[in-house]
């Protein structure tokens, strides 16, 4: 073997293994930036926690969330007058606890909001990456097609679909990946086609490479950060999605609790059982602002001039 080729080989695992630094160096950098951020902590940390609960819900729940006793309705808190102990949230007009009720909602809001957003994800980054990278008349088509989703209003096609397909889990999911994916498109095709024409791109096409690897090896990685911004937010909205879904009888049937079917429920007891719709109203807005406030973080994290203010 000559002594060019083996300098030659060397030279890639240092450039490699310095790309490898580089990489680890610059999410190290951002995930402490975010963990800088007193809110974004206390996202992450709420987040977690209600993640937690979801995990663990047959674990942690006092009662059978779906288990009626009409002995027991409407009773209140257990810090109020006439509250039990055993029902810490209180019950519904059926005698259901709430706060089981409510850890077992977070076992249907958080799966549904996660994977929905992750098939956005998905098919934004592979509409987006596409359209960006080969342009002209398939970036115009593709823009197009995206352009096309945009005009209908996000909540109506989101009913129209959720009536369709009827109330499911998976067809939730579904409809809320479909009503997502346009915003991951937009954002993507923006930032591959300002990446497109860096030198590092035109020396891997001129060294042979195809578009595939360009695509996979210089295009994505360099976008995907500034798109968990917006999965963030994303994930908040599909959160607030789900639930006005269940609330208007388009999501999960019952006897599954969901925090929307929750709010439905109790709808009618607001000023006599006003317990029924103040904890799972609670529970969607700590979940929202806790994606938000990751969200501000790691937009924090990510852009240049903010991280050069702090």
């Amino acid at each position: 073997m000559s002594a060019s080729l083996i300098t030659s080989k060397r030279i890639d695992q240092l450039k490699y293994k310095r790309i490898d630094i580089s990489f680890f160096k610059q999410w190290r950098d951002i995930f402490l930036a975010v963990t800088d951020n007193r809110l974004a902590l206390f996202g992450i940390v709420i987040l977690t926690l209600i993640v937690l609960m979801a995990v663990f819900a047959d674990q942690i729940s006092p009662q059978d969330p779906t288990h009626q006793n009409l002995r027991l309705t409407l009773r209140p808190p257990a810090w109020s007058q006439g509250g039990d102990p055993q029902y810490f949230l209180g019950t519904d007009h059926f005698g259901r606890d709430i706060l089981s009720r409510l850890i077992h909602g977070a076992r249907v809001s958080i799966p549904t909001a996660g994977i929905a957003a992750f098939f956005a994800l998905a098919v934004g980054i592979t509409i987006g990456l596409i359209a960006g990278y080969f342009g002209g008349q398939i970036d115009t088509l593709l823009t197009g097609f995206v352009d096309i989703f945009l005009a209908f209003p996000l909540i109506l096609m989101a009913l129209s679909l959720a009536a369709i397909l009827g109330p499911s889990m998976r067809n939730l999911m579904i409809v809320m990946a479909l009503t997502g994916w346009m915003s991951y498109a937009r954002v993507i095709r923006s930032a591959v086609l300002g990446i497109k024409d860096k030198e590092y791109v035109f020396a891997s096409v001129a060294l042979g490479a195809s578009h595939l690897r360009v695509i996979l090896g210089h295009i994505l990685p360099n976008v995907i950060a500034p798109v968990l911004v917006l999965v963030a937010y994303n994930f908040s909205q599909f959160i607030i999605l789900e639930s006005a879904l269940s609330f208007l009888g388009l999501g999960i049937p019952p006897p599954t609790p969901t925090w929307g079917r929750m709010l439905f429920e109790g709808r009618d007891f607001l000023t006599i059982a006003p317990w029924i719709i103040t904890f799972p109203g609670v529970a969607i807005m700590l979940t929202v602002l806790s994606a938000n406030f990751i969200g501000d973080g790691l937009r924090d994290a990510l852009d240049p001039h903010l991280r050069n203010l702090t």
